[in-house]
Parts: C-alpha cells; structure tokens; sequence
C-alpha cells in the first residue's frame, strides 16, 4: 500500500484526498494554516488557535463515519450570534481547550471520525501570508492577497510567511522522508498551495526525499492568483518563490469542459490552464513528465478535479517507477 504524503489546503486538498483514500490507507495529510478568513479567520483572532478550516475539510475526506455525523460537522449556522460560523470549527476549538495542543485535538477529532491516515497543519505557528506585489504594495493576510490583486489589477511578485523561520512537526518531516508518493495540489497556488513549501523544514525534506514528487495543476486560473497562467507558469512560480528543487511529474487536465461552464467562468476573468506542445518541450526539458488526462468532472456549474481518476493514475505512475527501480 502506497504511502502517500499530500501537501496543500483549500477544497482542492480535501476534494484530492477522497480519490486517494480508494488507493491507499497510509496517507499524511499536511495542511496549510495561513486561512484568516470566514469563520476560520475569528476563531483564529478571537481564540488565538490555528485556522480550523482546511483541516476541517481534510479531515471529513478521510472519515468513514455515518453521513449524519459527517452533516454536522458541516454544518452552519444561519442566525443568531453563531450566524456563518461552522460546527465543525467550533468542535475542534473546544477539542483544542481540553487538548495539550492544536495536533492532540486534531489527533482526537480524527479519531472520533475514524478517518483513514493522518491530518497535520503544516506548523503550529501562527503563520501569516505576505505577498508584494509587482507595484510595490504589501498586502498582508492570505484572503486579502488575491482581492487587492484583482482591484489594483496588479500581479503578485513576491510572496513570504511571518515567521520566516517557522517550523514543522518532526513527525510530518519524517512522514516526508519514508513516503512513496508526494503531492503538492491541487489548490489556491499562491495560498494554498507555496505556503507549505515556505516553512524551510517541510521543503528541505521533500528535496532530500527519494520519492517521486506530483505536482497537480489547477484546471482553471484564479483570479488577482494565476490571471493568465499556463501549467508552465505554475511550475515558474513554484520554483521562483520557494526553494523546492525538483519535481518529477506535472499533472495536468486535458478533458472537456462544458462550453457554457467556461462562459460562467469567463466572467470571473477564470480561464481553463493550458499546455501546449511548445510549453511541453520546456517542461520536458526541466526534467519533469507531463500526465495528461481527462481529470474533470462537473458538479453544480462547477469544475472540480476527478479525485478518482487522479489517484488512478497517480498509482499507475508510482506502480512504474518502482518497478523500474528494481531492473
């Protein structure tokens, strides 16, 4: 059983790890802790305890409770002075209260759902996101990033966390160190998904790992994020503004999308991420395989990857190159 370790937050994360849990039951979870936003970001600045939320998520794609139990962990208020605050994140808060630390109560909430794998933050620091962007501007909060992106009309330059030398867990370095598989994305590029390969010990034990690394392209760009990006523009920024030193394969969507799906998006400014052949050659030339395939599927007049699909093909890639390992 492949042992896999994926790295990122948002719903790209959590939509990810439900194909995975059909491939393997040895998964590690490390989730970004940069949310300050919704319900996660007051939890955060009232209790002064680790955004909730992307692990949230991460965790019910990895349970194997009832619905009903999985619905009210979901669910959210609609009045009173709770209005658009999640049970979920307020469960996780009381956990954290009788808990010895952010890990101990997510240790506990998993248990309870008896979820396959592991949930991590990726540091139990209280990690904030800084980008300037190309006009000079500091922007500060990883909500606020992308909006004062789109308003200013202003592109993203550089990008850091506060503090500069937060840390990880041992226990996810060494999840890093013994995996079979890591997978950055898919997810928020800028948010989601460089915030983890930010803190230095997380980056430096996939660069020291002898796993091969998957990077999962986001099927359509984010606005005041990737405006314009190709699925080589990611691979720049990920190279730019971390020091991640290699990655092995990129995952990237080639299936259709609904023309009048495209459209809603359009008018978002969101755009489907392209390869082309010329981009192909460059990719190739950074040593790096492209895996190509119809990864989409659509839910509500939405796109979201096909975690299923994925994952199958994330073995079939791994099944290779450890059978070539051995000739």
């Amino acid at each position: 059983m492949a042992n896999i370790v994926a790295l990122g937050g948002g719903t790209g994360l959590s939509i990810l790890l439900r194909g995975l849990k059909e491939i393997s039951n040895n998964i590690t979870a490390v989730v970004t802790v940069a949310d300050d936003g919704g319900g996660s970001g007051v939890l955060r600045e009232d209790l002064g305890m680790l955004p909730p939320g992307d692990v949230r998520n991460c965790i019910l794609a990895l349970a194997n409770k009832e619905p009903i139990l999985q619905d009210l962990f979901q669910y959210r208020f609609v009045e009173g002075r709770l209005k658009g605050q999640n049970f979920g994140n307020l469960m996780i808060a009381a956990m954290v209260g009788i808990s010895d630390s952010f890990e101990e109560a997510i240790k506990k909430i998993s248990d309870i759902f008896a979820i396959t794998g592991e949930v991590f933050p990726v540091s139990e620091e209280d990690i904030v996101l800084y980008a300037q962007l190309e006009d000079g501007a500091i922007v500060v909060g990883e909500s606020n990033i992308p909006l004062e992106a789109v308003k200013r009309g202003i592109a993203i330059d550089r990008i850091w966390i506060e503090p500069k030398d937060a840390r990880t867990y041992d226990v996810v370095a060494q999840r890093i160190k013994n995996a079979d598989m890591i997978i950055l994305g898919p997810g928020s590029l800028f948010t989601s998904v460089i915030p983890n390969l930010l803190v230095h010990d997380v980056v430096r034990a996939i660069n020291r790992s002898e796993a091969p690394v998957f990077y999962i392209s986001n099927i359509m760009t984010q606005p005041g994020e990737t405006d314009g990006f190709s699925a080589l523009n990611h691979l720049e920024a990920l190279f730019k503004h971390t020091e991640l030193e290699r990655l092995d394969f990129l995952v990237v969507n080639s299936g259709y999308i609904d023309p009048l799906v495209a459209k809603r998006y359009e008018r978002e400014s969101a755009y489907p991420v392209f390869l082309d052949e010329a981009d192909e050659v460059k990719i190739n030339a950074m040593k790096i395989k492209v895996i190509r395939g119809d990864f989409v599927e659509e839910k509500k007049g939405y796109v979201r990857h096909d975690a299923s699909a994925i994952s199958q093909q994330l073995l079939s890639q791994i099944v290779k190159v450890y059978d070539n390992s051995k000739e």
